[in-house]
């Protein structure tokens, strides 16, 4: 085979195949080649100038980072966006919480495709590929292909794909340690790995084994998180349920002191009327505590130790008990085999275990009556700790409560421990045809996803109902459950017929250590997902054109995927207030073909030194859905040696996972906005206020929290839980079109540069979105759809919205177009040693979404957590033993929400998008920079000592309000809120 050597293709070749790494853009010359696959491309060849953009980050790079995980390495790549369900979403439930995962363009982390040495990899229920659990230590290096590929890989690669290349054939063995922490003290994060590896003629195989382990940060040991709307505003995102026990004044209407009348301001009147609503007093237990719970109650069986109405000391900073990251620990072994055969036949094996444990720990539990509505408990009448009991007023005279406590004293911790099983075997082959060479391979790939959740802090309703209920100070003085003439036994065992009885209303400092442990809960769910791959494939090439050999690929996959999700039986049943679940179990079988041509139609002709056409298109058949067609149309031109052309036009899709069609559902305390709220809803829509009206809401209508007060802000977490997550069997996949157009330019008459620039626009149809419960009521009021005002309900007495359900569609579009821009430059060796430089920055161009396809765009470039500028500059020196880097990341500014007086400089803007903030001005933030560096010193024992620091200047990043809680981790998903040192040490034998 005849191949001409270039200096951009001797980049490449470096950067793709020997691992140099995202910044080494040239190396020595490449004399020879063999074939090769590169990501995004079937066919194996000797040219690796592709028509797609790669991205490639090496080993070389990762141990420069000081990171341990995978997701954190490829989150420093400028077309990455903020992690959904990453170590910092400690907000989140779901099976993936604790893991990391890579979000390309922002397009969700579920249509990037992750690959590990070209074959798909575990993934949960929901489509979420782990990258915690491949270890960063046995890693040869990291493709990324920046547009879609399902032409060639079928469902997900819509945003793009990564491929993890692992170590295969290592010869010797290798320790390695790394120890970092973050200059405030906390947040460590260590690595060990070791590989051993030994090769000859006919075989090889290697054996890695990795612990990483990483320890939470607390949001209130930052300045900046220890509020949730930062530190300029501390009681503006306080829990109206706080500590302290409040109850809801029980006595009928126009008794005095029980409450009082309001107009539709809000103003006290004498009595009953037309517009006229009686609201019930709050009655909270005088205390000596404040934000932080911590404190002591008066006694709670007096109704004189309270007060009426919720005071800022009786809310809560929820942040006081959260994490700001979780704690992570993952163990992985690993182990990969070559056997030739013959010379021509080579069988190839994977396998890989990996166990992750995850723990996060949020606030403890907002505890009312209502807390499930299948199962409402109140303080009983006759018991003990009532104040307006029968023990207090007089047998008879007694009322049942209804309460809010926050139960500090059990914040709510979850534990994730994740098994990941891999397993593939292939037998490999190659032939000549005609003196062609062809390649075959089939095989056998296996994933297995395994997750059990165990969680504590939640409250077992049966038994707070037993410890709520009757109870009296017996003879030895001690409060038990039951009554004198039927006495229940003292205990922390339900099952056994025990009882404690708990003080509920008189907050943390009444508690004991029984009753905690009487109403406390520990729960625990299952999910497994499964997938069994056969392949078979075969690549080569079948006559000459002008430009070279006409190759092609061709193959055949099936894919088999099962899964289940068992959610705690007690909490699905509605007997605790964890969020009640349902089962999840399906299962489908997919059936693919595909064919790739690569046509070289010209070669060193004028204005054509090169010319390559590629063609692919794959058909995929669901046994549930259907079966769908793909294709992908890709060139490559170079109208002189240093000037390379690039294009790609391609239709992906991706799936339904068992998670959209077959979920269970789930309850969930959404975040809204209520149509009908007069200061941020749509009251000023005419129809929207008609049907406000028509179900009996006046025009002064305001959206309450939990305790009955006006929200200060534009959304407010529901006062009841709504159902979401219901599976739809008719969901149909989403359907994408990708272009992209670049330029890579190496000219001949500066040695060791080049450039490129590459342009894309992914658009999505067909979208399957979790509707929100704004997007649910907005149909309703807004579009007046009769299907949408079906799926919720409000309270007869105060409007509020008491229930709720949204579920899985196929919804509306969403489209993003920006440019790649990258320059790699190796300067010419000096005295001082060898420089290079390199910068990889993307521009956003737009981020746009609608909700049908004739509903009007809403772009949000450039707003909140979409930056319009995003990018890396690396500087990389090295002389003998020792080797420097030096890093800047860079976030360019952004328009954030207008939401608190005195932080709005430019009120006057008006945002074309709807929403939260449309419409509402804008507080501009500028951008901000981030720098790291590390030395490496290779020592002459075979040993290598990398030292480093992320963020060496200690920066925070801006205070916005795009999120309601820590929000400034959706501009920096890295979260450098200080400065993190490492140290690694490397010894090979």
């Amino acid at each position: 085979m005849k191949c001409n050597t270039h200096k951009l293709r001797d980049a490449v070749v470096l950067a793709l195949v020997a691992g140099a790494g995202v910044g080494s853009a040239h190396a020595q010359e490449a004399t020879t080649l063999d074939r090769v696959e590169v990501t995004g491309s079937r066919i194996r060849s000797v040219d690796l100038e592709t028509s797609q953009p790669i991205f490639t980050v090496s080993a070389e790079d990762i141990q420069k980072s000081g990171l341990v995980s995978v997701g954190d390495i490829l989150q420093n790549l400028s077309i990455s966006g903020t992690q959904n369900f990453s170590r910092a979403s400690v907000l989140t439930s779901n099976p993936e919480q604790g893991g990391q995962y890579v979000n390309i363009y922002n397009l969700n982390e579920n249509r990037t495709l992750v690959l590990v040495n070209g074959k798909r990899w575990t993934s949960s229920l929901a489509g979420y590929t782990d990258l915690s659990t491949i270890p960063s230590s046995l890693i040869e290096r990291i493709e990324v292909l920046k547009d879609g590929a399902s032409a060639i890989y079928g469902s997900d690669a819509i945003a793009g794909v990564v491929n993890i290349i692992l170590r295969t054939n290592y010869e010797g063995a290798e320790f390695s340690g790394m120890y970092g922490q973050n200059s405030r003290g906390d947040g460590a994060k260590k690595q060990y790995s070791m590989t051993l590896g030994s090769s000859n003629d006919r075989s090889s195989i290697v054996f890695g084994a990795n612990y990483s382990k990483e320890d939470p940060v607390f949001a209130k040991d930052r300045e900046l998180t220890r509020y949730t709307y930062g530190p300029n505003h501390k009681t503006a995102g306080l829990s109206p349920t706080g500590p302290w026990g409040r109850f809801i004044d029980p006595r009928a209407e126009g008794t005095i002191g029980a409450g009082t009348y309001q107009n539709e301001d809000g103003d006290v009147v004498d009595g009953p009327g037309d517009g006229i609503s009686w609201v019930p007093n709050n009655w909270v237990i005088n205390h000596t505590g404040t934000w932080d719970g911590v404190g002591v109650g008066q006694a709670s069986n007096n109704f004189a130790n309270y007060h009426n109405g919720v005071r800022t000391d009786d809310r809560f900073n929820a942040t006081q008990q959260m994490h700001l990251t979780q704690e992570t620990e993952t163990k992985t072994a690993f182990t990969s085999g070559r056997y030739d055969f013959t010379d021509s036949i080579t069988f190839k094996s994977t396998a890989m275990y990996s166990e992750r444990n995850s723990v996060r720990q949020v606030a403890g539990y907002p505890l009312q009556s209502a807390a499930q509505p299948t199962f409402p408990v109140f303080l009983s009448a006759d018991s003990y700790y009532n104040p307006m009991g029968d023990q207090a007023l007089g047998e008879g005279n007694g009322y049942d409560l209804s309460f809010f406590r926050r139960t500090t004293e059990l914040p709510r911790i979850s534990e994730n421990n994740v098994k990941a099983y891999h397993f593939d075997a292939a037998v490999e082959g190659a032939f000549d045809v005609a003196n062609r060479g062809w390649n075959w391979d089939v095989g056998f790939n296996y994933n297995k996803f395994d997750v059990t959740q165990i969680g504590t802090g939640n409250i077992n309703l049966l038994a707070l109902e037993r410890a709520l209920g009757p109870s009296f100070l017996n003879g030895q003085g001690v409060v038990q459950c039951g009554t004198p003439d039927a006495p229940i036994a003292l205990g922390t065992s339900l099952s056994a017929g025990q009882c404690t009885p708990f003080d509920l209303l008189g907050g943390p400092s009444a508690s004991t250590a029984d009753a905690l442990k009487y109403v406390g809960t520990l729960s625990q769910a299952t999910q497994q997902s499964v997938t069994k791959q056969y392949v078979a494939n075969i690549t080569g090439g079948l006559f000459d054109l002008p430009g070279g050999e006409f190759s092609f690929a061709s193959g055949y996959e099936r894919r088999e995927v099962s899964g289940y999700d068992n959610p705690d039986q007690l909490s699905s049943a509605g007997f605790t207030t964890d969020l009640a679940g349902g089962a999840t179990r399906g299962d489908y079988k997919i059936d693919e073909f595909y064919l790739e041509l690569m046509m070289p139609v010209l070669r060193d002709v004028p204005l054509a030194k090169e010319l390559t056409f590629d063609v692919a298109a794959r058909y995929s058949d669901y046994s549930n859905l259907g079966d769908t067609t793909n294709t992908k149309f890709s060139f490559t031109w170079k109208p002189i040696d240093d000037l390379l052309v690039r294009g790609t036009y391609g239709h992906g899709f991706r799936a339904p996972t068992l998670d959209d069609t077959f979920g269970g559902g789930s309850q969930s305390f959404d975040y809204y906005t209520d149509p009908c709220d007069a200061a941020f809803g749509s009251t000023s829509n005419a129809a929207v206020a008609a049907r406000c009206a028509s179900e009996g809401l006046a025009p002064s209508f305001r959206q309450a929290d939990n305790a009955g007060q006006p929200v200060e802000g534009p959304e407010s977490q529901s006062i009841a839980p709504f159902q979401t997550g219901v599976g739809n069997t008719t969901l149909e996949p989403e359907y994408s079109r990708t272009r992209t157009v670049g330029l890579v330019y190496s000219p001949s008459w500066l040695d060791g540069f080049d450039v490129s620039l590459d342009w894309y626009k992914i658009s999505i149809s067909n979208i399957i979105t979790a509707v929100s419960a704004t997007y649910v009521l907005n149909q309703c009021y807004i579009a007046g759809s009769s299907q949408y005002c079906d799926q919720y309900t409000r309270d007869a007495t105060s409007g509020q919205v008491t229930s709720l359900s949204r579920g899985n569609t196929n919804l509306g579009n969403l489209q993003t177009e920006g440019y790649n821009f990258g320059m790699r430059y190796r300067l010419p060796e000096t005295a001082i040693g060898n420089f290079s430089v390199n910068l990889d920055t993307n521009y956003l161009a737009n981020y746009r979404t609608r909700s049908s396809a004739d509903a009007e765009w809403a772009d949000y470039a450039g707003y909140w957590n979409f930056p319009r500028v995003r990018g890396t500059l690396g500087v990389n020196w090295s002389k003998g033993d020792l080797s420097a880097s030096w890093n800047l990341r860079y976030y360019g500014g952004f328009r954030d929400y207008c939401v608190f007086d005195g932080e709005c400089n430019d009120p006057d803007y008006l945002t074309p998008n709807s929403g939260w903030g449309g419409g509402a001005g804008a507080n501009k933030k500028g951008s901000i920079s981030y720098q790291d560096v590390s030395l490496t010193w290779q020592a002459p024992w075979n040993g290598a000592v990398t030292v480093g620091a992320r963020n060496i200047w200690d920066k925070e990043p801006p205070v916005t309000y795009s999120l309601s809680n820590n929000s400034s981790s959706s501009i920096d998903p890295m979260l450098d809120y200080d400065r993190y040192v490492f140290m690694q040490y490397t010894q090979r034998f």
